[in-house]
């Protein structure tokens, strides 16, 4: 009899479980709260309680050839980033084609999910579910956490002295849905996250004055790269991860920083540069931030010391008066309040899942956690990656480590991402690194020497190309026939949406190149360095 798995929440990482746990030949049941799938990007004109919001205006920040599910490429006339209606179609038509919708409960809101009372021995969780006001109780051998973690608004009342009797308006990003009630006004945007960086631009075309606050700074980068082509698809390569593993630490440092300085915007000036932050900080993506700056429609402030009833004072001692409205995009707090808070902090109040995923604590690997994990790569393929792995271990064809082997690996990955990328509490991790360690437990791993022996053509394509999604569906369990050839094809699509008027023809990135001459002043310096040691 097929184990029956609980998925709880029909976004991407939702959808990802469900076709996951149909592969490796378990039941799965989807609760979802709203009356379609998406998650996080079916758009509402209105904020609904306890469900992600967006504005109308988001765009992706990944490219297309690098978000997809991995065995189902976008049409090749999509743009590169997609607007999040675009997004929405390209989910609901993977969730039809895949034939997933049998399997989602809509307008399901799932209140409880409990260790029944003979846990220790099978493993089963009691999930209590309700719909137009009856709750039902199921038991379920297994259960996926795929609610994300946009949803509860991170607001700092308690940190910013004096915002209790401030008499504007103040809101989260959370609420934000349109610059048109802002016209004319004065307004302080706090966070220089994406959708802070968003909202001020957005804001700045019809407020009177906008200021971003930020305590730490950030690299800002454009979507658009070398040629014209995707940021992510010449960044994000297996070689460029390499590298970055093979150097001494003092290099791969280097190297990233001077990447960083020739791609993001002259931080120095803009007053963007990260401060006492992490190396490593995520950046944050937006193409006309500088634009506005220069205009002087828009300024960048350091963090607010304390609110007056009409200004906020910055930490150095400038004041922004007259200030008509406050927008906090200052992220969410992560909780599932259908599940005790020490199931997945079960240390020090701190977030221990192993590799992002499994509660190491647990007496059964029944319960895993979709889509918490943020890197630099696209969301799809990681829930992609995870959801596979985590059916594997349901259906009893993988096994994790011991609970001593999983604290370690959560310790040492919590020191690396101390020095990357600062404090967060979603866990942050290095894309191609992750995905292949999630590959290697599954069998998924591309084996690049084999493909050089076998397939030179797809090698050079793949070590030194966009490390894209198909990449993790080309072999082993859930290997995908198409993989090849999406590969070998990924430029063309990437290239039909935008040469409307071809004049040449199209050349590619060639990050080796690029790399080289990165590497050639430390390279040509290494010699005296050894000399002198």
């Amino acid at each position: 009899m097929a184990k029956k798995v609980a998925v709880i929440g029909a976004g991407v990482s939702g959808l990802a479980s469900i076709r996951c746990c149909l592969e490796e030949g378990l039941e799965p049941t989807c609760f979802e709260r709203s009356n379609d799938v998406g998650g996080l990007w079916k758009f509402s004109e209105h904020v609904e309680e306890d469900r992600a919001s967006i504005y109308p205006s988001v765009f992706t920040n990944s490219s297309k050839e690098m978000m997809c599910f991995p065995d189902f490429p976008y049409p090749e006339d999509y743009p590169n980033f997609m607007h999040h209606g675009k997004l929405q179609e390209y989910i609901r038509t993977f969730a039809e084609k895949k034939n997933l919708l049998k399997y989602i409960q809509f307008e399901t809101l799932v209140t409880s999910v409990k260790k029944c009372p003979s846990f220790l021995v099978t493993g089963q969780w009691e999930v209590v579910s309700e719909k137009n006001g009856k709750q039902e109780s199921t038991i379920f051998d297994a259960v996926m956490v795929c609610s994300g973690h946009h949803v509860y608004p991170n607001l700092p009342n308690d940190s910013l002295p004096g915002l209790d009797q401030f008499q504007g308006h103040y809101l989260h990003s959370r609420e934000y849905k349109g610059p048109e009630a802002f016209k004319g006004k004065r307004v302080l945007v706090i966070g220089l996250g994406n959708s802070g960086c968003d909202i001020a631009v957005e804001l700045s075309r019809l407020a009177t004055q906008v200021m971003i606050s930020t305590r730490s700074g950030s690299w800002v980068m454009s979507r658009v790269w070398e040629d014209g082509y995707p940021w992510d698809m010449v960044y994000i390569t297996r070689f460029a991860s390499f590298l970055q593993n093979a150097l001494p630490s003092f290099l791969s440092d280097w190297l990233y920083v001077k990447k960083m300085n020739t791609t993001c915007f002259k931080h120095e000036n803009y007053g963007l540069m990260p401060l006492n932050g992490a190396l490593r900080k995520e950046p944050v993506f937006n193409d006309e931030l500088p634009s506005r700056i220069l205009c002087g429609t828009l300024s960048i402030k350091p963090g607010v010391k304390e609110f007056t009833e009409t200004s906020a004072v910055f930490e150095d001692g400038t004041v922004f008066e007259a200030i008509d409205s406050v927008i906090f995009a200052t992220g969410y707090a992560y909780a599932y309040p259908f599940l005790d808070d020490s199931i997945i902090k079960s240390r020090n109040n701190e977030v221990t899942l192993f590799k992002g995923i499994f509660p190491p604590m647990m007496e059964k690997p029944t319960l895993a956690v979709i889509g918490f994990v943020q890197s630099l790569g696209a969301a799809i393929p990681t829930a992609d990656q995870q959801a596979r792995w985590a059916a594997k271990v349901f259906a009893n064809s993988c096994t994790l480590p011991t609970t001593k082997e999983m604290m370690d690996d959560i310790d040492m990955k919590m020191g690396k991402k101390l020095k990357w990328f600062g404090q967060s509490q979603t866990l942050q991790t290095d894309y191609v690194t992750y995905m292949d360690e999630l590959g290697s437990f599954i069998g998924a791993k591309p084996n690049i020497p084999w493909l050089f022996l076998t397939d030179p053509q797809l090698a050079l394509q793949v070590f030194f190309g966009p490390c894209s999604p198909y990449q993790f569906r080309l072999m082993g369990p859930g290997k995908w026939e198409g993989a090849r050839k999406a590969i070998l094809t990924q430029w063309d699509r990437t290239v039909k949406p935008i040469r409307t008027r071809a004049v040449s023809e199209a050349h590619r990135p060639q990050p080796f190149y690029n790399l080289f001459k990165s590497l050639l002043f430390p390279l040509l310096l290494l010699p005296l360095l050894l000399a002198l040691y």
